[in-house]
C-alpha cells in the first residue's frame, strides 16, 4: 500500500508534524504550497481584512496552488495535514482536493491547532473530494498518535 503525506503549513508547525508522520508511515511527502506564500500580515486573524480572514469568510475561496504535481493516482492512502483556521481547514485544502481525483482513496486528516479541535473540517472537505473515504486523524498529534495514524 503506497502512502503520501500532503500538507499545507503556513508557519512551519504542520510541516514538522507531516515530516514525522511520513517517516513513521514510510510515506512520500508533498507540500501543498500556495502560488503566493502567506506573510505574517496575511495570517493576522484579528484583522478582518487580512488575506486569511477574507479567504476564510468566503466559502467559495480557492487560493491558487504553486503546482499541481502530486501524483495522487499512484497512492492508496493520502494523509492531508493543515492548520485549523476558523474551526475548519484553510480553503487551500479545498483547492488541493478539487485539483485531483481522490475516488477510492483513503484520506486521513491531521491538523495543528492553537486551541480548537477539528470542528467542521471533515464536513467542509468531503464535498471537495467525492468518492474519497475520509478519516479524522488527530489534532496536534503526539508521537503515539503519529504511530497510530501511520498504521491506519
Amino acid at each position: 500500500m503506497k502512502k503520501l503525506v500532503a500538507y499545507f503549513s503556513a508557519s512551519g508547525n504542520t510541516a514538522k508534524t507531516a515530516a514525522e508522520l511520513a517517516k513513521a508511515a514510510g510515506a512520500d511527502l508533498y507540500e501543498i504550497a500556495p502560488a503566493q506564500r502567506y506573510t505574517s500580515a496575511d495570517l493576522n486573524w484579528q484583522d478582518k481584512q487580512s488575506r486569511s480572514s477574507l479567504e476564510m469568510s468566503d466559502k467559495s475561496s480557492r487560493p491558487a496552488l504553486a503546482d499541481r504535481n502530486a501524483d495522487i493516482a499512484a497512492y492508496d492512502v493520502i494523509y492531508v495535514g493543515f492548520p485549523i483556521w476558523w474551526y475548519i481547514a484553510p480553503t487551500i485544502i479545498n483547492t488541493f482536493l478539487e485539483s485531483y481525483d481522490f475516488s477510492g482513496k483513503k484520506v486521513i486528516l491531521f491538523a495543528r491547532s492553537g486551541g480548537s479541535g477539528f470542528g467542521k473540517a471533515v464536513q467542509s472537505l468531503q464535498p471537495s473530494a467525492p468518492g474519497a473515504k475520509f478519516i479524522e486523524g488527530r489534532v496536534n498529534p503526539s508521537a503515539a498518535d503519529i504511530k497510530a495514524m501511520a498504521d491506519m
